[in-house]
């Protein structure tokens, strides 16, 4: 097999491993990985237009919205016209998902600590992966 190929394949089954660890891990707060996501991105600008989270979380817009319909119906996000642009849709976090936001904040914690990677490697790595998401990003574009 040839190199390249290689990487592909290992970062491929690496990317299926971790999400199953992240769904287990995010089950028992009874999340989605997806969700989880969602939370943390508004965590960080929270009123942030739909398709601003969809892009930070590089999900299509379809799967985005029906994702925002799903939180919103579980009481984790509420969704308001943008005032500058009434097409447009804002996602808040509300209190219920302020608390759950709080609570995941364990998972990627909980993660590395499954993995067992001291930090200087694991920071070797996240250094690595986001030069390869750099030029993946610049290249997709």
């Amino acid at each position: 097999m040839k190199a390249e190929h290689r990487l592909i394949f290992l970062l491929t089954v690496a990317y299926r491993r971790l999400q199953r660890a992240i769904d287990q891990e995010t089950a028992a707060h009874d999340l989605t990985s997806a969700q989880a996501g969602v939370l943390f991105s508004l965590g960080r600008n929270d009123g942030a237009l739909i398709g601003d989270v969809s892009q930070a979380l590089d999900i299509v817009p379809s799967a985005m919205s029906g994702l925002a319909d799903r939180m919103e119906r579980a009481g984790l996000v509420k969704r308001r016209r943008d005032g500058e642009d009434g097409r447009s849709q804002r996602l808040y976090l509300t209190a219920a998902g302020k608390k759950l936001k709080r609570a995941a904040r364990s998972v990627p914690e909980a993660l590395l600590c499954r993995l067992g990677l001291p930090m200087q490697e694991l920071a070797r790595v996240r250094g690595e992966l986001k030069r390869l998401f750099e030029l993946t990003k610049e290249k997709a574009s």
